[in-house]
């Protein structure tokens, strides 16, 4: 089975009104418009992203990975390998692990949205578990409605109230800032598919555990 790739995406009204169409308008899923507490900076500027590193970030090893919370592809691998990458590199501290969404669609935005609301990293890996662990059940149907109530409710969960949600939905200049950056990200980069993996600075696609060991291990020496 091919990994999901952007060139699938790409082309169609999905991937790029997964911006404007909230910094411009009333969405029309949560009907919220950005709020005068959210609006850009006085010169125009968009916010700034945070990056959300994981385990010691002075590491000699730097592993990016470059994924998209409605991809199955992407929710295999934290499922599967990322666990093990965690267990025996990120926790013992051997690298720093750098994760970056990729947006084909709305609803990946959305979640990306709530689970960077906080700009608290573990808030934001806590709550990207959850979607990983659950995609299949927010992501059921594919009614956007129902899609934004399932996040609501998980972000409900995970600790955030309505106010809290309502601010992260309607932050029309933060989904502007996420999608110009995953944009510059992706091209810089060149990344064309989900899930792909920068270890200091070399594009690799998905792999097993071993293959990854090996060349971690290799980097580490």
């Amino acid at each position: 089975m091919k990994r999901r790739t952007l060139l699938a995406a790409a082309g169609g009204a999905a991937l790029i009104s997964g911006a404007g169409w909230l910094a411009s308008r009333p969405d029309p899923v949560t009907g919220l418009l950005p709020g005068a507490a959210n609006a850009q900076s006085t010169d125009g500027a968009l916010p700034e992203v945070m990056e959300m590193v994981m385990g010691n970030p002075d590491a000699a090893v730097e592993v990016i990975e470059y994924a998209s919370y409605t991809c199955p592809h992407c929710a295999s691998f934290h499922a599967d390998q990322f666990q093990q990458i965690k267990e025996n590199y990120i926790d013992t501290d051997k690298i720093r692990f750098v994760y970056r969404e990729v947006y084909f669609d709305r609803p990946g935005l959305w979640a990306s949205m709530i689970a960077r609301s906080q700009n608290n990293p573990d808030f934001f890996f806590s709550f990207s578990g959850m979607l990983y662990e659950q995609q299949r059940e927010w992501l059921a149907g594919g009614d956007p409605v129902v899609i934004v109530e399932n996040l609501r409710r998980m972000a409900k969960v995970a600790g955030l109230d309505d106010a809290a949600l309502d601010a992260a939905l309607s932050n029309g200049p933060k989904a502007e800032a996420l999608y110009t950056w995953y944009q510059a990200n992706a091209e810089r980069d060149g990344i064309n598919s989900t899930p792909s993996f920068l270890i200091d600075g070399r594009l690799y696609s998905n792999m097993a555990y071993p293959e990854f060991a090996n060349v971690l291990d290799g980097r580490i020496g």
